[in-house]
């Protein structure tokens, strides 16, 4: 049966869980002959385990994303992708693909000696969850996606420029003179071509460029000197290299592979979660997906964008793990 919420404006960041200072257990996982994955847990060791994704990809994970849980309640797993965060070696764009990213989670899951989670993604978490919870539906006992992309050259299209260049012409035009023009290559694909330049600093008007833009565009709100000062939290170059290289392959997925696959999830219950006015995953495409997922629901949360950050979308993350308590 289909179910549509709307979620409210009206809440604060007050609505995260207190801060935990430190895991009870980390630690790097070997997952190939050359990626190890930083991993760690906080909350409740007996618990019901709490898988968190986080977006990018390249981004990594952020003591924020302990907070969305009782940890009283869940035991919460987080891990930095292949490349990502604490992971070694950072940056790498060798041997990471989405098929290897799934396959990671499989063998976190198996060393943690975990038999079924709850998955929580946003925005390529979200990608990440549907890829994983399709090739192992047995271990997922849960989805709780956010801000939905699911991989299709129409998303990558419309945020590249059509969709974003209309509300922020500015923004995108800004980020357009700082790239050379290059005959039949599109916007991801010069940034991808300029992050491979042997020029330290071509690289690196590359990659503020890129990170700015994505920065300025995902926040309803936001001024040109917070963009500067969350920028100097990231490392704009390997993130902008490990965001273009999977968008420059399509993501590795084939076109339309997680819609076309969604019939081997329809018994796992999921809660489908998108901003309003998210100009980077547009509602119209979490709503594809809850019509497609008989066991969804899907809240459209008013008066932001795309970024976790903003409050009325965390108070909606953690809205949603409650379902699962």
């Amino acid at each position: 049966m289909l179910s549509f919420r709307r979620c409210q404006d009206h809440m604060t960041a007050d609505a995260l869980f207190p801060e935990i200072e430190q895991p009870y257990d980390a630690g790097h996982l070997r997952v190939s002959e050359l990626h190890r994955i930083y991993y760690e847990q906080v909350g409740n060791p007996s618990g019901k385990p709490l898988f968190v994704l986080h977006g990018g990809p390249g981004a990594g994970c952020s003591p924020t994303m302990r907070r969305y849980a009782d940890p009283e309640k869940f035991r919460i797993v987080l891990h930095d992708q292949r490349g990502a965060g604490r992971s070694i070696p950072f940056g790498e764009i060798r041997e990471n693909t989405t098929q290897a990213l799934v396959e990671d989670i499989e063998r976190l899951r198996q060393h943690l000696r975990i038999k079924r989670m709850i998955l929580l993604g946003g925005s390529w978490g979200s990608t990440l969850a549907l890829a994983y919870a399709e090739a192992y539906p047995d271990h997922v006992a849960g989805l709780i996606l956010r801000g939905i992309f699911l991989g299709t050259r129409e998303e990558l299209d419309l945020y590249f420029p059509r969709n974003v260049g209309d509300y922020f012409p500015e923004i995108y035009e800004r980020l357009c003179a700082q790239l050379p023009e290059v005959p039949g290559k599109s916007l991801p694909e010069r940034v991808f071509a300029l992050l491979q330049s042997p020029d330290e600093e071509v690289r690196r008007k590359a990659a503020r460029a890129w990170l700015e833009f994505e920065l300025k565009t995902v926040v309803l709100q936001r001024t040109d000197e917070e963009v500067r000062q969350e920028m100097e939290t990231f490392d704009p170059e390997a993130l902008a290299k490990i965001e273009t290289f999977y968008i420059v392959r399509d993501c590795f997925l084939e076109e339309g592979q997680l819609l076309r696959d969604i019939g081997k999830i329809q018994h796992i219950p999921a809660l489908i979660l998108n901003g309003r006015y998210d100009l980077m995953t547009p509602p119209v495409v979490a709503w594809r997906l809850h019509k497609a997922l008989p066991k969804s629901e899907i809240w459209f949360i008013e008066a932001v964008g795309h970024s976790a950050g903003e409050a009325a979308t965390q108070e909606a993350i953690v809205r949603a793990v409650r379902r699962f308590e």
